[in-house]
């Protein structure tokens, strides 16, 4: 009997992080839309990753039922 292949397991670490490259790119890419410099741009792209990482990594997941 052949079962599909299972998707991978990625950590909760490895997810948070993905959120936060990927959210981090859109201010950046978003700011730089509206006009402002890029330094700028670059620098609050940073910042917000940081933040929406961290903000993923604490309250992301799923809280077990005792």
């Amino acid at each position: 009997m052949d079962f599909p292949p299972r998707p991978p397991a990625f950590s909760p670490g490895f997810q948070s992080f993905l959120w936060g490259v990927l959210l981090g790119a859109y201010v950046w890419i978003g700011l730089l839309a509206i006009g402002t410099s890029g330094a700028t741009a670059f620098l609050l792209g940073i910042v917000a990753a940081f933040l929406i990482f961290f903000f993923v990594r604490l309250y992301g997941e799923d809280r077990l039922r005792p």
